[in-house]
């Protein structure tokens, strides 16, 4: 009985040793982030975030535990060394995995772990691995064999001594009863002690620097959480009566009636043709009059020449979430896409399907596969007939890791114009892809910088596709819009959440009235309400879409990640942690004003989302 005893508590110490040494494993890979911390930051995340680390060890050893149980019982006991063998290969596989994808991809994405890569690599695994070389992807293959056999061979030597069977009927009943309780034990880490709150994520953020707080998260622990809390969308970021919730966010929309003639007009015409570019990956950090680098320069000289919102701010992280965001005027969501959900994203609206039902003819372009993220689903549902993609273009012009390159897409969309003569306004949509990691593109622009090449090889193909329209007859009638479709990736490793989800929105075109600056507080979601009002088209069905250009119109901008949600007004910059339950960044004239407003309206998407 002892010995079992002996070997449980190994075996959940052992677990419990690996967890704690990868948060100084998992620093040290990305020593260029953590560079500046210093020896006592490295044991301060460490013991942060040993409480996650023994809760998942609790969950890892609870089977073990009921093994030696059952192993009380049985006069051979030869099983339970096989047992616990075939046991821990697949636990040495699960946490080499998931530590290794985690720290290839922090790196990208700037998180920790959860099941977002698992959505992107089941619908395209070709696009979900696409950010990364063969290489990089090869060298993480051997890493995560290596370290996932270091890792049995250490379990392997606490499972390899023997075990003698227990033949007093009494001594089985008395080792199974103790080990039982041993294994109930577990419960206590598991769910992490006894107070109201059961474990989540929160415990390991401790310090101001997020760096710090994410180092101190266990990767496998964030795995499970995120899988298992993405669809229950009532009971998440519960802060308020729903009444109060309702009532705050009633101060934050703007569908009332309104005299449409008290909007400023932007544009020449209520009927012009229409065309939105999404832009891989750009940000205010490449133009000049967003206060950047000479990056972006044709997009910087449409930015002086049309429309500018100076204070505008992209949503999300990534493409799925942002494009619902830009098109539906609907919140990102820090802990999933709604775009996963097809029937959810069949209730939603979007300017699209608003547009062709005032007789617009529609079109999306896009280089890559429409496949990855859902996303054939969710523009088919946004009335979407018209789907340009990968497979339209010849294999010859699919030399992007992506598809088409953006020069390539551009020049199918011009093609197109020039043989169509429709009846109907246009509203054609672009999606650029060439800006994406690895920023590998056909044209050197910038030679000492891959990343910033890629971005200005994309303006060149934006600056090329208007000189282009500007020659043909419809740019006359015509309104180009550019649109990030998520924060941007330039400069790396920018820590600041505000700064790093500012981006432009530029409106040009021969239909554009005139030149103007707009400095009012918004995001992705309000260009729904924005440009339908121009149209003079219904936008009722887009609740959480706003015109700042109405006089009585609440100016905010939201944004979120999975850990975190940002609310900015002109007088508060809110950046609010969702695990830590407490600001990250709070700024401005009216510090902490803008915290309830945050949490009402989180809670009321969230509530939406359950709902649809």
């Amino acid at each position: 009985m002892r010995q079992r005893i002996i070997r449980f508590i190994a075996l959940y110490f052992v677990t419990v040793v690996v967890f704690a040494l990868q948060h100084p494993l998992f620093m040290l890979f990305h020593n260029e982030v953590f560079g500046g911390i210093g020896f006592s930051d490295v044991v301060d995340a460490t013991w942060h975030g040993l409480r996650l680390d023994l809760s998942m060890a609790g969950y890892l050893t609870t089977i073990p535990g009921l093994m030696l149980v059952a192993s009380s019982f049985t006069p051979d006991i030869r099983w339970l060394t096989k047992s616990l063998q075939c046991w821990y290969v697949v636990v040495s596989v699960a946490m080499s995995l998931v530590f290794t994808v985690d720290v290839c991809l922090y790196g990208y994405w700037g998180f920790r772990l959860d099941a977002t890569p698992v959505f992107y690599f089941f619908t395209s695994p070709a696009d979900a691995m696409a950010s990364v070389s063969g290489l990089f992807i090869f060298l993480g293959l051997i890493g995560a064999i290596i370290y996932g056999g270091a890792i049995y061979l250490l379990f392997n030597r606490v499972i390899s001594g023997k075990l003698p069977p227990i033949v007093d009927s009494k001594r089985r009943i008395i080792s199974a009863a103790t080990l039982t309780v041993c294994s109930g034990i577990l419960f206590i880490p598991i769910r992490g002690g006894f107070t109201t709150a059961t474990m989540n994520l929160s415990v390991a953020y401790y310090s101001q620097n997020q760096r710090l707080n994410h180092a101190a998260i266990n990767p496998m622990f964030s795995f499970m959480y995120s899988a298992l809390h993405q669809d229950n969308f009532g009971e998440q970021y519960r802060y308020m009566d729903d009444i109060e919730a309702t009532r705050l966010m009633e101060t934050l929309t703007d569908n009332a009636p309104i005299n449409t003639d008290s909007i400023p007009r932007l544009f020449t015409t209520n009927r012009p043709d229409v065309f939105i570019i999404i832009l891989e990956s750009f940000s205010s950090h490449l133009m000049p009059s967003l206060g950047g680098e000479p990056i972006a320069v044709n997009l910087d000289r449409m930015a002086n020449e049309g429309i500018s919102f100076t204070n505008f701010y992209a949503c999300s992280f990534r493409t799925d979430r942002g494009l619902t965001s830009i098109l539906s005027g609907y919140p990102a969501l820090p802990s999933t896409s709604i775009m996963k959900y097809a029937e959810k994203v069949e209730h939603l609206p979007s300017i699209s399907k608003s547009m062709k039902n005032k007789g617009y003819d529609l079109a999306y372009y896009y280089g890559g596969d429409t496949n990855f993220t859902n996303m054939q689903a969710y523009l088919v549902s946004a009335g979407f007939t018209k789907i340009i993609s990968d497979k339209d273009f010849p294999i010859k012009e699919r030399t992007s890791k992506w598809g088409a390159h953006d020069h390539v897409v551009f020049d199918k969309l011009l093609a197109d114009l020039k043989e169509e003569h429709p009846s109907a306004p246009r509203l054609r949509v672009l999606q650029t892809s060439s800006s994406h990691e690895p920023f590998e593109v056909p044209q050197t622009i910038i030679a000492d910088n891959k990343r910033k090449n890629a971005f200005a090889y994309t303006d060149r193909c934006l600056g090329n596709f208007i000189a282009s329209l500007k020659t043909m007859p419809i740019w006359r009638n015509s309104v180009v819009i550019f649109v990030p479709d998520h924060y941007g990736c330039y400069p790396e490793n920018l820590d600041d959440p505000l700064s790093r989800h500012h981006i432009p929105l530029v409106m040009i075109g021969g239909a554009v009235r005139r030149r103007q600056a707009i400095d009012a507080v918004c995001s992705q979601i309000d260009i729904a309400a924005i440009l339908l009002d121009q149209l003079g088209i219904d936008r009722s069905d887009f609740v959480f879409s706003k015109d700042v250009l109405r006089p009585q119109s609440p100016r905010f901008a939201w944004f979120s990640e999975p850990s975190l949600m940002g609310f900015i007004t002109d007088t508060n910059s809110l950046v609010y942690s969702l695990e830590a339950d407490k600001p990250i960044i709070d700024e401005g004239e009216e510090k902490g004003a803008n915290i309830t407003a945050a949490k009402a309206f989180i809670q009321k998407v969230y509530d939406d989302i359950d709902k649809r």
